[in-house]
């Protein structure tokens, strides 16, 4: 069916249950951020993929408006034993297996971010153990954390900024530092610390705690792993936007709206990421709405002692 006619049912189906004006009411939340040619937007992007699901609409809000953009990709999604199972059809994990799945993301998150219009330069991966960050950030701060997966302790990738860096919070800390003077952002979206993933809440208490320290980017926060079946309904709905996540309940809320360009050309994006695909098609494609939703608020304190 064309994608067009899906999405004017998708818009019907969403009126009829009352989503639609659900996602309008959000518009009126916090203010939305600044975007002109002036604007330098760096994602932090736990894993391939996450940057697109959650900020494909507003990397092209950016772009269109004559700023630049950059991701930053703090793992290469080295670590799921289902990817490995799926993709490499290896039933027991291997590091040099594994180290092809975080090639294989890698060239793929080059793809996705190559269709949305970041250049090459703009596309910086870190290459930190899948899994990880949280134990980086907290027992792990000096003393190298082994990935399980890749039997690494340092940074196995060639093609990342820093090959070799040993895995351990300082760092990441001193990397994503190095990252921050490189690129100048004045907007950072980066994962909510509420995300039920681990390396997603670690990589929002990372930005949270480089803000502390005196970055001067507006920081705006997104989530994925946003609670049990989020986003609703799972699979391609076009045309219908997005709906708050449980997890980010009381939470204000700000929304992009995309155009049905951007819509489409988010779709193209999350395709390019052909092993993910193959593992967790619905809940990629359930991001593939007419909005995605920011917030400001990390929530630190109630989430800063969390496993």
């Amino acid at each position: 069916m064309h994608l067009r006619i899906v999405r004017t049912m998708s818009v019907l189906a969403a009126m009829c249950a009352g989503v639609w004006h659900c996602g309008q009411a959000l518009a009126a939340g916090l203010p939305q951020p600044r975007i002109d040619a002036d604007t330098s937007l760096l994602v932090v992007s736990p894993h391939p993929d996450d940057e697109t699901l959650c900020c494909a609409g507003l990397m092209q809000r950016v772009l269109a408006a004559g700023g630049s953009v950059s991701v930053v990709w703090l793992t290469s999604g080295d670590g799921s034993a289902l990817s490995m199972l799926m993709v490499k059809h290896r039933v027991l994990a291997d590091a040099a297996g594994a180290r092809e799945l975080g090639a294989q993301r890698m060239r793929e998150a080059r793809a996705a971010a190559s269709h949305l219009g970041v250049p090459a330069t703009g596309q910086l991966f870190l290459g930190y153990p899948d899994g990880g960050l949280l134990e980086l950030l907290s027992t792990n701060r000096s003393v190298a954390y082994r990935a399980p997966f890749t039997d690494s302790r340092v940074v196995p990738y060639e093609e990342a900024l820093f090959p070799g860096h040993p895995y351990t919070g300082d760092s990441l800390e001193r990397d994503f530092a190095a990252v921050l003077t490189r690129v100048a952002p004045t907007l950072i979206a980066a994962p909510s610390p509420r995300d039920s993933n681990t390396d997603h809440r670690a990589a929002g208490l990372l930005v949270a705690a480089a803000a502390r320290r005196g970055s001067t980017a507006a920081v705006y926060y997104w989530i994925v792993h946003g609670g049990e079946g989020w986003p609703s309904p799972r699979a391609l709905m076009p045309g219908i936007p997005l709906t708050p996540a449980p997890l980010m309940q009381g939470v204000a809320s700000t929304t992009l709206t995309l155009s049905p360009h951007d819509e489409d050309r988010k779709l193209e994006a999350v395709r390019e990421y052909h092993s993910q695909m193959q593992v967790l098609a619905p809940l990629l494609l359930s991001f593939v709405r007419t909005s995605e939703l920011y917030t400001r608020d990390p929530d630190l304190p109630e989430l800063a002692a969390a496993p």
